[in-house]
């Protein structure tokens, strides 16, 4: 007979088979076990065998699954993200049960070559990992997942609700056993107490005992497993976890139950089938309650479509989003979503935009306008060509930010992770020096100085410290979602509840962005025919700057294409074309001046309170217009509030000093800066930070790209949806004022309920250690507790829905 060199359990010796590893000759029962043996060996693991000294392990079972599939060409198309040099995959990890087992996972895979970034995030256990597909493939960074015990699937939107069906239907299971046998043993604790008052006969005594093992066993070996499985990974990596220090308990109370059965002591089968009952309990409440937060995410996943309606040789034909190529015409029937963005080639289409922008007013599109993803067909239907692969739309865009948002970690939660992961292995010192104290010191029995060693390890359980910031970060996304917010990352809400100054941009972000001429007085013909005129609806018709679109509607007739020699954009300023020798100019009084331009004392020396918009030709001017932009009707109170959060708040504007000082004074903003380009814009979030501010901004990600950057947090008005979600760090998708001040208020309130979860956990630790160090709380109390502190860390986080 021989050992296995990893599990240690004996075999006859034709069952092993010799692998040579480090010029020495190793014996292993299975494939399973030398894996493990050669990976903890090649990550300088190889003291853990040292450690389990006569110890033995279950032989590593063998996932035959294959995995040649996350290799293939049209995985990879699916499934993996490219840029650059960079993919990422996501993979949901199975058996995951704690920090603990997140943080295995984590080191196990950044040791590996070619994986640059591993992310996991536990509240539903989806890894981010970034990997170079040259050095490590899918199917390799699966099977090392594998290797350590744990099980990896590919993260589809589509699958999970079957995936949390089938973790839920595992929970009910386990925890019907648990419950079946606690009901039946609780009969028998009854009649044992009972029999010590009144007498009871040895026989008696002893089917009794009988009865409790038989329906303790089942409990902490079945209902138990996910304990022994998070223990025996955190044994094997050296690092308690909660897991270790449930079962530790759990089994020290069963084998002590065994041995007092033989020798005549007190039994605590029904201590050991609740310990574990009450714990998994507190499990199944923990995942309710992360399905409960994660409602959000879910129905934004449930809005898309899975397949469309695609026009391919005059036939409609069923085919999957993500098999739709750009350029393909879809046909959507009246009440259906949209899947994919587009360009409409109907006359005409009217949509529910609500899902993204918040307005629940109807959209009519004409030809030629965007489809956007996410929204959905009213009263009829239409044709519209795809302009965006499924990956790359707006939903798909919108629910990946969603999604990544979990799995950034704030500070706070780094350092409970690290807090949690250092108290087991402390309770385990704890317990036993109040084992020693109780025995040795104090001269109290053996089983009484252990129930008090068993109780300090169960109520020590880090679980309501693990759950502190993971789910209150979950539930303060959700609730974003909701109010149409979306972080990019949750670690923003920790950044912005320490914000101390708000910078704000006027147009679009303040003001509706939809200007109206105010005031126009033309030098020129404004017939259609005019040749100056249709120069001047060229030039607007291509600029997305306000000032053009509101002139749009003013001058909405057809042009005849005009060949441009050169026409530049100068910021802040307006736009310079040339047709063969003419120079025409569209901009303010800036850039006229700069070019010459003779412009009557008349026009030049009023104060305007709104934009000047200005076009000449050559140096005569042709048209003088000023508009005006309206306060959005949240921005009053939203701003108002926003002050009395206590934050600093500045007007950084583009615009003339009348239009910005008439907006400031009407806001009540005593800080305001005129004329500002990009780069003074820029400069002035460099010179808050040099002030010590932190610092967010607000604004409609087309103007302020460079001073988003330089901010701590950039907050982007959807207006402009694509390029809002690629410049900032929070999208406010229905652009109102008081989106921003919601920003404010859930990153306040999330922070501030992290906080108090931490504050729960931690003086549920400090009253009911000492308690149970010195006697005062039993086993199965000390369960019951320490379940109880996990569900006041749920259900408090739960509260931030209402608030």
């Amino acid at each position: 007979m021989r050992k296995c060199d990893h599990c240690h359990l004996e075999f006859d010796d034709d069952s092993l088979h010799i692998a040579n590893i480090n010029g020495k000759d190793k014996y292993f029962c299975c494939n399973g076990c030398e894996g493990v043996y050669r990976l903890l060996d090649s990550e300088d693991l190889g003291g853990f065998y040292d450690k389990l000294g006569s110890n033995t392990l279950s032989p590593v079972s063998k996932n035959t699954s294959s995995l040649n599939q996350y290799d293939t060409e049209a995985f990879i198309e699916k499934y993996v993200s490219k840029d650059g040099d960079k993919c990422s995959i996501s993979l949901v990890l199975e058996k995951i049960h704690c920090v603990a087992c997140i943080w295995l996972n984590e080191r196990i895979l950044l040791k590996q070559n070619g994986i640059f970034s591993v992310n996991i995030n536990y509240t539903n256990n989806k890894a981010n990992i970034v990997f170079d597909i040259t050095k490590i493939k899918p199917s390799q960074i699966v099977k090392i997942v594998r290797l350590i015990g744990y099980d990896a699937h590919v993260y589809d939107a589509s699958l999970q609700e079957n995936y949390a069906r089938k973790e839920k239907r595992d929970y009910y299971i386990k925890l019907s056993v648990g419950i079946f046998c606690v009901m039946n043993i609780m009969w028998i604790a009854v009649a044992q107490y009972a029999g010590y008052f009144s007498g009871i006969s040895n026989d008696m005594r002893d089917i009794l005992n009988v009865a409790g093992f038989v329906l303790s066993t089942p409990v902490l070996f079945f209902s138990g497993i996910i304990f022994w499985r998070g223990a025996i990974a955190a044994f094997r990596h050296k690092m308690p976890n909660m897991d270790l220090l449930v079962i530790s308990g759990a089994t020290l109370a069963y084998v002590y139950s065994i041995y007092a059965s033989f020798t005549g002591g007190e039994t605590y089968f029904e201590s050991v089938a609740m310990i574990i009952t009450f714990v998994l309990f507190g499990k199944f409440l923990e995942i309710r309650g992360k399905n409960s937060a994660a409602d959000s995410l879910d129905r934004l996943n449930s809005q898309m479509p899975l397949d469309v309606n695609v026009i391919r040789d005059s036939k409609s034909v069923r085919v999957p989003v993500r098999e739709v190529e750009v350029g393909e015409i879809v046909s959507v029937c009246a009440g259906e979503r949209i899947a994919l963005d587009g360009e409409l080639i109907s006359e005409v289409a009217l949509c529910d935009e609500s899902s993204i922008s918040g307005e629940s007013e109807l959209v009519e599109k004409a030809n030629g306008d965007r489809i956007y993803s996410g929204t959905m067909a009213i009263n009829f239907a239409f044709n519209y060509k795809i302009g965006k692969q499924f990956k790359n739309s707006i939903m798909t865009s919108i629910v990946n930010m969603v999604e990544d948002s979990l799995n950034t970690r704030p500070k706070i939660e780094n350092l409970a992770t690290n807090i949690s992961r250092y108290f087991s292995l402390v309770m385990f010192v704890v317990a036993g020096i109040a084992f020693c104290v109780w025995y040795f010191a104090l001269g109290s029995s053996f089983d009484r100085s252990l129930m008090v060693a068993i109780s300090v390890i169960i109520i020590a359980c880090p679980c309501a410290l693990a759950l502190a910031t993971p789910l209150a970060l979950l539930v303060g996304i959700g609730e974003a979602i909701n109010k149409k917010i979306l972080f990019k990352e949750s670690k923003m809400l920790e950044t912005i509840s320490h914000a101390t100054t708000l910078v704000l941009d006027k147009t679009g972000t303040i003001t509706k962005g939809a200007l109206s001429i105010k005031f126009m007085k033309s030098f020129m013909n404004l017939k259609d025919s005019n040749y100056e005129l249709q120069v001047l609806i060229q030039i607007i018709n291509q600029n997305s700057h306000p000032i053009s679109l509101a002139l749009r509607n003013e001058f909405s007739c057809h042009y005849e294409f005009l060949e441009f020699t050169s026409i530049e954009e100068i910021s802040t300023k307006g736009v310079v074309a040339k047709i063969n020798n003419d120079l025409f100019l569209a901009g303010n009084f800036d850039l006229l001046l700069e070019y010459g331009v003779g412009i009557s004392s008349e026009i030049l020396d009023n104060d305007y309170e709104g934009s000047i918009f200005c076009f000449a030709k050559n140096d005569k001017l042709l048209l003088f217009c000023v508009l005006e932009d309206e306060i959005k009707e949240e921005a009053y109170e939203s701003i108002s509030r926003l002050k009395g959060l206590g934050l600093r708040i500045v007007l950084l504007s583009g615009d003339n000093k009348r239009a910005c000082e008439k907006v400031a004074n009407s806001l009540k903003i005593d800080e305001y800066y005129y004329k500002q380009t990009p780069l003074d814009k820029a400069n002035f979030i460099d010179r808050l930070h040099k002030e010590g501010e932190v610092v967010v901004m607000a604004g409609d990600g087309i103007n302020d790209s460079v001073a988003l950057s330089k901010s701590d947090i950039a907050i982007a008005m959807g207006g402009g949806i694509d390029l809002a979600i690629s410049v900032s760090d929070v999208v406010v998708l229905d652009s109102k004022m008081s989106g921003v001040l919601d920003s404010f208020i859930i990153g306040k309130n999330t922070y501030k309920f992290i906080k108090q979860n931490l504050a729960i956990s931690l003086i549920y630790n400090a009253f009911t250690i000492p308690l149970a160090m010195v006697g005062f709380v039993i086993p199965l109390i000390a369960a019951l507790s320490m379940s109880l502190s996990s569900l006041v860390v749920v259900l408090n986080s739960l509260r931030l829905k209402n608030i």
